[in-house]
């Protein structure tokens, strides 16, 4: 019934749209074992603004045991905007090596500049395969997460959160942080301790100060991954069937599209005042839209009319 529906759904979509990519993959047994798809806007969207993605999938698992594996961009209005996807039968290299694979396919083998993921050593491993050259990142915010997990027996983990906050944030530099970490580990004797032993070691893959050399589209964690979850939330969840997930994702979709529009059009059709006489600002009112301009103009009244 699943492949019926899946076949059905796929030579439906390339009618409809000839820009459509579908892939399905199965088992020994010829059982559904991995969809991945992404119609013609994912495509064009990843032209203009896939050089950062992030990929996360402890969203949702549905009913069949299929975790959802979205790649998320970030648009022009600083909106998250869907650049693909997939439903996987499991979280291990060869699973991720042969959903990245497809995506690349997708998406003319261009790969992306930069990747943000959370730990996870089978992703890591398949974009070392499939990506070579993008720079990976770990998501800060699950790293973060994990404080009360792997402190909360300390007497003094307070002070230990605070301080590894220090280091991450107040570091101008990769010296600056080795040497605050460093005094913080011996601070409170934590040399034996395993996880901070490892995050130390690929200190380059989440530390601010070894990351801010490199474009990120403002981005440092998987919550633009999350964003989208929370936009799917209410539309789909772990007990819908596969039909249900493709029907309610198409409305999820056509919602966000929706949000879209009417950004392009708040854009094109209104203008935020500038905040100052200096002629690049007016140079990028003219340019950017307003969601971005107004990010500017923050920057502009923090550093220079308040100083």
């Amino acid at each position: 019934m699943q492949l019926l529906f899946m076949h059905t759904l796929q030579k439906k979509k390339t009618n409809q749209s000839p820009g459509f990519y579908f892939s399905i993959d199965y088992d020994e047994d010829g059982h559904l074992k991995n969809v991945y798809w992404a119609d013609n806007r994912c495509r064009l969207a990843y032209k203009e603004f896939g050089d950062v993605v992030t990929f996360d999938t402890t969203y949702l698992t549905n009913k069949y045991d299929m975790p959802f594996a979205p790649f998320v961009g970030v648009n022009h209005h600083g909106q998250s905007t869907l650049l693909g996807c997939g439903l996987i039968a499991g979280e291990d290299t060869d699973t991720f090596v042969r959903l990245f694979k497809t995506w690349l396919d997708c998406m003319e083998n261009q790969p992306p500049k930069g990747i943000i993921t959370y730990q996870d050593r089978a992703m890591q491993n398949a974009i070392e395969i499939i990506f070579p050259n993008t720079k990976h990142r770990w998501c800060l915010w699950h790293i973060l997460r994990k404080l009360p997990e792997k402190f909360g027996y300390h007497k003094e983990k307070e002070s230990i959160f605070k301080d590894i906050h220090n280091c991450i944030y107040e570091s101008l530099n990769p010296e600056e942080f080795v040497q605050s970490w460093v005094a913080m580990v011996d601070k409170y004797t934590l040399h034996e301790n395993y996880w901070l032993s490892g995050l130390f070691k690929e200190r380059s893959r989440w530390v601010p100060c070894f990351l801010n050399t490199s474009f990120w589209a403002g981005m440092s964690s998987t919550q633009r991954s999350e964003s989208m979850n929370a936009f799917f939330d209410g539309y789909v969840h772990s007990k819908t069937s596969l039909k249900q997930f493709v029907e309610q994702y198409e409305r999820a979709l056509r919602s966000k599209v929706e949000k879209e529009f009417q950004a392009d059009f708040r854009s094109y059709s209104q203008m935020i005042p500038c905040v100052s006489a200096y002629d690049i600002e007016k140079q990028f009112q003219a340019s950017y839209t307003m969601d971005k301009f107004r990010e500017f103009q923050e920057e502009i009244v923090v550093r220079c009319i308040v100083k």
